[in-house]
């Protein structure tokens, strides 16, 4: 059960995150956000981490099986790091499995349609729980025991609803810079998928906004404000991502303070580039400093020239 001092900090974490969400449009640094410049090449073989990071969780969350039991020689690399089979009712569990079968067809579609080669090298992930759990000491929200997103559903839809909104905010991203009509096309057509996968999820999150997340008393709708924050501050751009509820004045047409999907002033999807997206997963705020669920960073060109770049 929660601690009346964790309430309290729920409830003070929540009214600096509304304060934060009127004045986002004007504490965006631009040095940090510019679009990153890369090759198509480049923005797949990039985006191949993330699919992998998606088929991993979902697949050990739901049915304890990986990308290599279902597809052997897609990738090849070091075993996920304390994964476990979470505790899911049957709707939300058939839909992770499928979600994440989905992903590993991104996967083999990249292969198949793009100049790169598998097996492809697969990073170390780290899937404890106590991983997610760090996530809420960035904006210093200690819980008592800590987050565990295996323990029930509504805890693991908040680290499944991210394994697709990072694919969708990046492909949103690198669509206009993918050379060939080939690639252009797989990516938008991933970028259709992940943003339907994304919509579902958030459509289960916001089914159970007002429901309490075991074993605290904070809601859905409460906790996906914390999470929203955390991704903000983290990413370094302003807000791109928003709670379940907002202000009016920053819901659609400034007219309705549910948001199921979180959108820019014209109801259009945010976008995060490859360098923001680290700055998450990595939970350092910093794409050049490993961490979180990617320790040893992760694959592919585009990452090598972050780091000897230190573009971070």
């Amino acid at each position: 059960m929660a601690t009346r001092s964790c309430s309290c900090v729920f409830l003070l974490v929540l009214v600096a995150f509304q304060s934060t969400m009127m004045k986002a449009n004007i504490i965006i640094p631009s040095f940090q956000c510019r679009p990153v410049l890369a090759s198509t090449r480049e923005n797949f073989e990039f985006a191949v981490n993330l699919h992998i990071y998606k088929a991993q969780l979902f697949m050990l969350s739901s049915i304890g099986r990986g990308i290599n039991d279902i597809s052997p020689g897609l990738v090849e690399g070091p075993a996920p790091i304390g994964a476990t089979v979470a505790n899911l009712d049957n709707r939300t569990r058939n839909f992770v499995e499928e979600s994440g079968l989905a992903s590993i067809g991104h996967i083999r579609a990249i292969a198949d349609m793009t100049v790169l080669k598998t097996p492809f090298p697969m990073p170390q992930l780290d899937l404890r729980a106590q991983v997610f759990a760090k996530f809420f000491d960035v904006i210093n929200v200690t819980l008592k025991p800590p987050f565990n997103v295996y323990a029930n559903t509504n805890s693991f839809l908040f680290a499944a609803v991210y394994a697709s909104y990072f694919l969708e905010q990046l492909y949103a991203g690198i669509i206009p810079s993918i050379i060939g009509n080939r690639e252009r096309e797989l990516a938008a057509e991933i970028a259709l998928y992940e943003g339907a996968s994304y919509g579902v999820i958030r459509s289960l999150l916001n089914d159970r906004a007002n429901l309490t997340v075991p074993p605290y008393t904070a809601t859905v709708g409460n906790v996906t404000n914390l999470t929203a924050q955390v991704g903000n501050q983290l990413g370094g751009c302003g807000v791109k991502d928003e709670g379940l509820i907002v202000p009016l004045s920053l819901g659609a047409e400034n007219r309705t303070t549910t948001n199921v999907i979180p959108a820019d002033d014209n109801s259009l999807p945010y976008k995060r580039s490859a360098l923001e997206i680290l700055r998450i997963l990595f939970i350092s705020g910093n794409a050049t400093r490993p961490g979180g669920v990617f320790p040893r960073g992760v694959e592919g060109t585009l990452y090598q020239l972050f780091l000897a770049l230190k573009q971070s």
